[in-house]
């Protein structure tokens, strides 16, 4: 079942008041009135952009924990431990908009034609190697199906035909994305480390 429009904005303002919170040294208290969809476990990630450019993005790939509880702890994630970037500072969070993805279920597939550019995000692995890319990254950049493939095994620290190899695993999934609203006119990073 999608979320409605004002459990996207619950978990939005969820998202960063649990960045406030981090940044104030306080433990952040959910409301105790929940509805059952954000106390449902799901797949999520945070991203955080500031002045149009990635600052932060991790999350959780399965449900391991309520919708609330996830989005509440990978905002903090995203915020101060994305080994990307410093952690975000009181100064920047007024310029942060936020974004979440909502996942469903993984899915391993054989065959690359499955892929289906705009609704399906990527996870590949292969050895320890691992990387992720959310559906939303190939729409922003009009990527194909073989660039979206190739990005993701980059992201994985993969050679970028590593796809092919019988030995790489191929995921895809759906996710219901919402945001805060943009800035106009901002432009978008590239997704590599």
């Amino acid at each position: 079942m999608p979320l409605s429009a004002a459990e996207q904005r619950l978990l939005l303002r969820i998202a960063r008041d649990s960045i406030a919170a981090g940044l104030e040294r306080r433990a952040l208290e959910l409301p105790p009135d929940l509805p059952p969809a954000v106390r449902e476990p799901r797949g999520v990630f945070v991203t955080l952009h500031r002045q149009g450019r990635l600052r932060g993005c991790i999350g959780y790939l399965e449900a391991v924990k309520p919708l609330a509880q996830a989005v509440a702890e990978m905002a903090q994630a995203a915020a101060f431990q994305d080994p990307r970037f410093a952690p975000l500072t009181a100064p920047e969070l007024p310029e942060v908009e936020l974004e979440i993805s909502v996942l469903s279920p993984m899915r391993r597939i054989e065959d690359v034609q499955e892929i289906e550019v705009g609704r399906h995000g990527l996870y590949i692995e292969r050895g320890p190697c691992r990387g992720l890319l959310l559906p939303q990254v190939a729409t922003e950049y009009r990527w194909d199906r073989l660039t979206f493939l190739e990005q993701t095994c980059c992201k994985a620290g993969l050679p970028p035909s590593a796809w092919k190899d019988p030995e790489t695993r191929i995921y895809v999934f759906d996710a219901e994305v919402f945001a805060e609203a943009p800035h106009a006119g901002a432009a978008k990073e590239s997704p590599q480390p």
